[in-house]
């Protein structure tokens, strides 16, 4: 059997034990395990198994970007548990107050903000849901429209920098995460302005799903304002220090997250319970990302061998489609995937195969990392399997999950019109990059 013949079963192996819910990263080594044995036997298989986590620890193979990752997630778990979620959320309410669906926009902006110290979709739809779904259902919020704001707000979290999702995509696909984080700030603050002007046009058409609440007195406007200061803190120094060179990504996100720790003891915000509970959280999100990409790895080891990615640009090449026509494919590739895998998993099982088949295109890596990413939001928000959508019915068990997933589709227009922004006009990515030289 050839290796593109083992390679095919490989991925219909792997999509039978997904189906089978196995482990995304048991599913990922045991295919690209079982793929090398069939190709190069067991001796090459088992070295390749033991030489993957240790490369991916080892100083050789810079490791050192990886911890990247948990430093960020450490930052949002302690920003969360400062309370800082809740103070962005009544300063956000100050801006949008007046407004017919005020407290949705003032959601919309809260999850931005905390994307911009989080960089967790699901953490951010979860922080919320707890602080703004009682909010908005107290004053008369329709309840599917309230939980379908939150779940798709969240998803804002893995685009606005920094973002854990970009952090992994830049390992994988080999590009700067400075110029990642660059690239993806515009379009992240363009799809939340994409999802305010949504509500507003909800807002207008159905009055009754989003009744008008009182302004806020401007003293209460500049109070609740005034707490903006932690964020523009953070921002600062987990983003901008970057473009200014005083930091590496790595050492803006350690930098950062001694910051947010610093922070909520300085203002009595957070404990010492808090920070455990914090710690704890990072060591079980970062351990189970980490199993992740290195089955991921062994899986794109495999994929490498059979030669499948280059095959498949060959193919294109011969059948002479265009690009617009492969981009639709893509398209529609990573929304049927974001129904059922969540993003991390999407990212890690496609981009060593697509990647190279938009790079014969034309298309700039940078720029497929945020298109992948907007592609992600997506499936976050999409039945039958978005995760905020769960998060989210799981801690508000009274709303049905048919009723989330009704609130999210005016969202999830926003989202493909997003997509489609950045097809038309890739300067929505590279042009920040490109003026900043990161």
């Amino acid at each position: 059997m050839s290796s593109l013949a083992i390679g095919a079963l490989a991925v219909v192996a792997l999509l039978v034990l997904l189906f089978a819910r196995v482990p995304i990263a048991a599913a990922l080594a045991l295919t690209g395990m079982a793929g090398y044995v069939a190709i190069d036997g067991w001796k090459t298989a088992l070295d390749m198994m033991g030489a993957v986590p240790f490369e991916l620890a080892s100083v050789r193979a810079n490791a050192y970007a990886f911890s990247v990752v948990p430093l960020f997630i450490l930052m949002g778990a302690v920003a969360a548990r400062a309370g800082m979620s809740r103070e962005l959320y009544d300063a956000s309410n100050a801006i949008f107050s007046g407004f017919r669906g005020a407290l949705t926009n003032a959601t919309i902006g809260a999850c931005a903000a905390f994307g911009s110290i989080c960089g967790s979709s699901i953490a951010t739809a979860a922080t919320f849901s707890k602080v703004a779904i009682p909010e908005m259902r107290r004053h008369g919020y329709d309840a599917g429209l309230s939980a379908g704001a939150v779940a798709a707000a969240g998803t804002l979290a893995i685009l606005i920098p920094p973002s854990v999702l970009l952090a992994i995509y830049s390992l994988v696909a080999e590009q700067s995460l400075s110029k990642l984080f660059a690239a993806a700030l515009i379009p992240g603050l363009l799809l939340a302005v994409l999802y305010i002007a949504t509500v507003w046009l909800i807002a207008h058409l159905r009055p009754g799903s989003a009744p008008y609440v009182a302004p806020m007195p401007l003293r209460s406007r500049v109070r609740a304002m005034a707490s903006l200061w932690k964020l523009a803190i953070l921002f600062f120094l987990a983003v901008v220090g970057i473009y200014l060179g005083w930091f590496s990504p790595t050492e803006a996100a350690a930098i950062a997250a001694f910051a947010a720790i610093a922070i909520g003891f300085t203002t009595r915000t957070l404990t010492f319970a808090g920070l455990l509970d914090a710690l704890l959280e990072t060591v079980v999100s970062t351990a189970m990302l980490f199993f992740i990409v290195i089955g991921a790895f062994i899986f794109a080891r495999f994929m490498v061998l059979t030669r499948i990615p280059n095959e498949l640009v060959r193919v294109v090449g011969e059948w002479g489609l265009s690009p617009f026509v492969i981009v639709l494919a893509v398209i529609a590739l990573y929304f049927v995937l974001g129904t059922f895998l969540e993003e991390v998993s999407t990212i890690l099982l496609t981009v060593p195969v697509i990647l190279p088949l938009m790079q014969s295109l034309g298309y700039d890596g940078v720029w497929f990392g945020v298109f992948v990413t907007t592609m992600c939001t997506i499936g976050l928000i999409s039945p039958p399997v978005g995760l905020t959508v769960f998060v989210i019915q799981a801690q508000n068990p009274d709303i049905p999950a048919a009723a989330i997933y009704r609130g999210t589709l005016p969202f999830l227009f926003a989202d493909f019109v997003l997509v489609g922004l950045l097809i038309a006009f890739p300067a929505l990515a590279l042009w920040l990059p490109g003026i900043l030289k990161v």
